[in-house]
């Protein structure tokens, strides 16, 4: 038995087809911890709605860790990634795309260790039981901890607490592109803002905006399942009547004036809304970015500043980016300004 990472997240974008299925197909490769990033991005790329690892290295350090006394594991080099794929996709096809991908990795200085790969379907009851039991309270930030809504969890002082219930294939807080959100949320808010979520997703943002003082938050989805499981995390935290959910395409349609739009979707999708973003932003107001993968972030921030903003912030996470960009006519604290 070995601890799983959990990184489960949905993406909103034009065209997006929701399918609403009873099973889905589960689909496990085995590889060298070194490939573990790569092969998680190649996972998502191919379809896959959400990715779970189980690393024997997670145990170490985890002694008694909310309470859990963890068992004793073989540690190996190799771990297991678990992708979980729409059954309305063709999974032998996924398969050989992967195989071809899978034997390029080495190319690159990866190390891959020996490959399998293997898959099975999965009915959407076993789906949630799979990766609920291992979803723990997690501290994103000095002040944001995320706990899932079917456990009990004692918050310290000054802690702020996230109850989510992500549903099925939407974002549990845990994935890097939601946490540096999370910590680009926690630097630009101060207290009364309006706030715009774009792809809000499971609502963990627009929650964790309200935790951090915002006075009005706005959060669109495209995707109408996105927006009923979004309203009820919301409702599961309580003082939230200031996030309003509505289905939406990005910003358009939209006009609300806003001190801070926050979009984590797709870099392909963000180049979309950066002009959108620029009209509804107050002067002096901020745009959030994150869901970039490495070679894609030129083309968001030549967008972003084509758009007006100029970069203040850049974070980065393995192969992931987020940004904060500002709306200013002072650049002296922005970089390069």
């Amino acid at each position: 038995m070995a601890l799983f990472r959990v990184l489960i997240f949905a993406v909103a974008f034009t065209g997006l087809v929701t399918y609403i299925m009873n099973s889905w197909q589960e689909l496990t490769i085995h590889v060298h911890r070194d490939a573990e990033e790569a092969v998680s991005n190649l996972l998502i790329e191919t379809g896959s709605q959400g990715v779970a690892i189980s690393d024997s290295a997670d145990y170490i350090g985890q002694e008694d860790r909310f309470g859990e006394l963890y068992p004793d594991v073989e540690q190996s080099e190799m771990v297991a990634i678990t992708a979980y794929y729409p059954d309305t996709m063709d999974i032998e096809a996924v398969k050989a795309d992967l195989a071809s991908r899978l034997s390029e990795l080495t190319g690159f200085g990866l190390e891959t260790g020996d490959i399998s790969l293997e898959s099975q379907e999965l009915v959407e009851e076993d789906w949630a039981d799979n990766w609920k039991k291992y979803y723990e309270p997690a501290r994103i930030t000095h002040d944001l901890t995320i706990v899932p809504s079917w456990t009990d969890y004692e918050a310290g002082p000054a802690e702020k607490i996230i109850k989510l219930d992500p549903g099925m294939a939407f974002g549990t807080g845990t994935h890097p592109t939601t946490k540096m959100s999370l910590f680009a949320l926690e630097q630009v808010l101060r207290g009364g803002e309006t706030v715009i979520d774009v792809g809000t997703g499971s609502g963990v943002l627009s929650i964790a905006s309200s935790l951090l003082g915002a006075k009005e938050i706005f959060a669109y989805d495209l995707d109408d399942v996105a927006v009923r499981v979004a309203k009820e995390n919301i409702d599961m935290n309580p003082n939230m009547d200031n996030i309003h959910v509505a289905a939406g395409d990005l910003l358009k349609g939209v006009d609300i004036q806003a001190d801070v739009i926050v979009a984590n979707i797709l870099a392909d999708i963000l180049v979309n809304l950066t002009a959108d973003a620029y009209r509804l932003v107050k002067d002096e107001g901020y745009l959030i970015m994150s869901g970039i993968i490495s070679e894609k972030w030129d083309m968001v921030r030549e967008s972003a500043e084509k758009a007006g903003f100029f970069l203040e912030t850049h974070m980065v996470q393995g192969e992931w980016n987020a940004c904060v960009f500002k709306k200013t006519d002072d650049i002296s604290g922005v970089i390069g300004g």
